[in-house]
């Protein structure tokens, strides 16, 4: 069994592949790189093939998203640890080590990211993951260094190893067994929020999360879908509410989703009136479908329930996110009063 492979899920990609698929081979020594190819429908698997012929490529017979492409493509490899990398990234040298050694050391730790900047402006925090993720007591995620569209620069201030609720699916290090033993990710997500509902079920378990700043990155971001797109905005929201109703007990349940509705509500209103129509209308689908999803996700949240509790989530903000930051203003992390 190999020790650490990193896996890089593509759709339509070529070009990140082919400006950034060097840089991780050349300081990924001595770890095997696999590109899973989620059925593109541009050039990226000719290209593989005749520029990388060294990269095993695992070729999906459909597009199943990140959720269900990865749940494909792991399946197919073994390993001690994945490492899930974006094909938007630029790594750096000595980026794997700090985070494997640590998670070597600590057999509960299930999954870990490293710092995450911006490829454009490598001084500055980059929105999926920055330095760490965490949610509040509705479900909403935020992280170290961006909270909602506030993003800081980054001057040392988390250049720490710590505990997270959420590390970034944007580059994941996760530990391969935790991740089959609990299903992996949640396939009907198809993109965004699967990363963070498979941490909570992770700590659900027993395990942690972590960041840990010895190992730097540099994303590009909104690789596959740009940040203003209704298809983001609807499978934003949707899993949102999925993943809150998945993890959260039955006298939490009873509260925190009609909360959610209204204030999801509001936001979409918020699209409305600033010009952005498709967002509102994506919002609405979203609550909709989370209705017809009720069924399945209840099942989910049967599994996920029947284990005890084995933590006491001290990464979840007990305030309300949304009443911090818009009403009291407060755009950093250090001023948030956990």
């Amino acid at each position: 069994m190999l020790k650490t492979a990193i896996v890089i899920l593509n759709y339509n990609g070529r070009d990140f592949l082919e400006r950034f698929l060097p840089l991780v081979k050349k300081h990924s020594t001595g770890h095997q790189i696999i590109v899973a190819d989620n059925l593109s429908t541009d050039d990226s698997v000719s290209f593989l093939q005749s520029t990388h012929p060294d990269i095993q490529l695992i070729q999906l017979t459909n597009n199943f998203g990140y959720a269900g492409g990865y749940n494909a493509a792991l399946e197919k490899i073994e390993a001690t640890y994945y490492v899930l990398l974006n094909s938007d990234i630029e790594v750096t040298p000595g980026w794997i080590e700090p985070i494997i050694d640590l998670m070597d050391q600590f057999e509960d730790i299930a999954a870990c990211q490293p710092k995450i900047l911006s490829f454009y402006e490598k001084k500055r925090f980059e929105y999926a993951g920055a330095a760490g993720g965490f949610i509040d007591s509705l479900g909403y995620p935020f992280c170290r260094g961006r909270i909602f569209d506030s993003i800081e620069n980054d001057h040392g201030q988390y250049n720490d190893t710590r505990q997270v609720f959420w590390a970034s699916g944007a580059c994941l290090f996760i530990r391969s067994k935790v991740f089959h033993e609990l299903g992996g990710f949640d396939k009907d997500f198809f993109a965004h929020m699967e990363e963070i509902d498979l941490c909570w079920r992770m700590q659900r378990s027993g395990y942690k999360i972590f960041y840990n700043s010895e190992s730097t990155v540099y994303h590009v971001g909104g690789g596959t879908l740009p940040k203003s797109n209704s298809r983001k905005t609807y499978l934003n929201f949707r899993n949102n509410l999925s993943m809150l109703y998945k993890n959260s007990g039955f006298r939490a349940i009873l509260w925190k989703l009609p909360l959610r509705f209204t204030m999801d509500l509001l936001a979409g209103l918020k699209f409305l009136f600033n010009g952005s129509p498709t967002d509102f209308l994506a919002i609405l689908k979203a609550q909709f479908h989370f209705f017809l999803l009720l069924g399945s996700n209840t099942r989910k949240r049967q599994k996920t329930l029947r284990n005890p509790q084995k933590t006491k989530y001290e990464e979840i903000y007990s305030r309300s996110i949304v009443y911090s930051y818009y009403l009291k203003k407060i755009k950093f992390f250090k001023d948030l009063p956990f």
